[in-house]
């Protein structure tokens, strides 16, 4: 929509303005159409995301009634005992997401430049079709992975760096001394190193692709006048690429974390489950709320059934902030992100 002013001047040779006058395209019946179906869609999946947060909410009111606040504040997890929450599984969700996102980001940047700004044209196609192949493989193939390959062939490493960096508190392995060459390995399995790197492999791909979107759109203007002011290749990512892409990074990090807090099979495949707290991602037992839902719907009384509901609940609450502040930050950076050049 726009507005023009037109000017006119009056017989005593003064200056006015005339009123600005509003210019409106036609609208045709595709476009009353189009515009219905786009507003229905959008109101559809407002509704439905609703009506999941009222599900959810109807469900777990037996539950929360009961538990009050000490939901999210006491460990264990007996429902039918009276005493259930969700602190335990909660810490468990952050530690293993947090580990998945530091060892994705790297890998997501690094290998989003690398296509968008050093892979030539012939292979650029096949490491796109390659990237995003990877989101597509279901995630139980990726648990299958770390249960039966990773777990048991990263042993070395776990215990490496509890030798060398153990005191470090949350790398350290209570209980056991890792230069004892007797010493079990067994307390390395299951771990929240492990159920962080199976995630990192499924959250990867999602972050690598808005990123390299986002890298792909700085103007070349600006990478133009870089190299003409005699920066390297190097020079000319750092000073163009880099800050113009800073928010899709951010809300690429973001939108991994997002799935990284509700991945449910890869984790429940690779972890033993505990309810205590556990901050030593080294070592064996942790779990998440996703997880305890599917190992506990099964055979769930109606009492834990709503406790478990509860649980998603939090969860649900959870992700939808983290991915809407993901989507937020994605927009932004791509209706007006400028670099430092």
């Amino acid at each position: 929509m726009s507005t023009t002013t037109t000017t006119r001047v009056e017989p005593e040779g003064q200056v006015a303005e005339d009123a600005p006058r509003t210019l409106k395209a036609a609208i045709g019946p595709t476009d009353r159409v189009f515009r219905g179906i786009s507003r229905g869609g959008g109101f559809a999946v407002l509704a439905v995301m609703s009506l999941i947060g009222v599900f959810l909410t109807f469900r777990a009111l037996q539950a929360l009634r009961e538990a009050g606040w000490s939901f999210v504040t006491t460990e264990a997890w007996e429902p039918d005992g009276g005493e259930f929450g969700i602190a335990a599984v909660l810490v468990g969700t952050i530690l293993i997401a947090l580990v998945a996102i530091a060892i994705a980001v790297p890998l997501a940047v690094g290998t989003a430049l690398y296509i968008s700004e050093y892979a030539p044209a012939r292979i650029k196609r096949t490491l796109i079709s390659m990237v995003d192949l990877m989101a597509a493989v279901p995630s139980v193939v990726y648990g299958l992975w770390g249960a039966f390959f990773l777990q048991w062939n990263i042993l070395g490493l776990s215990r490496w760096i509890s030798t060398w960096f153990g005191w470090i508190p949350f790398l350290s392995v209570e209980g056991t001394d890792p230069r004892d060459p007797l010493a079990t390995e067994t307390v390395y399995t299951a771990s929240t190193l492990i159920a962080g790197i199976v995630v990192a492999m499924m959250v990867t791909p999602i972050t690598c692709s808005v990123m390299r979107e986002v890298f792909s759109q700085a103007p070349a203007g600006e990478r133009e006048g870089a190299y003409a002011l005699g920066a390297t290749k190097w020079g000319m990512i750092r000073s163009v690429v880099l800050p113009y892409g800073k928010g899709g990074m951010i809300g690429g990090t973001m939108l991994g974390l997002g799935r990284a807090l509700g991945e449910t099979i890869g984790v429940y495949l690779v972890i033993s489950p505990v309810f205590v707290i556990q901050p030593r991602i080294l070592e064996s037992g942790t779990s998440s709320v996703s997880s305890l839902i599917a190992l506990r719907y099964g055979e769930s009384s109606q009492f834990e059934l709503s406790a478990l509901m509860a649980a998603g609940l939090a969860l649900f609450l959870m992700t939808l902030v983290v991915n809407f502040a993901a989507s937020s930050i994605i927009a932004r950076s791509r209706s007006g992100a400028v670099s430092d050049a």
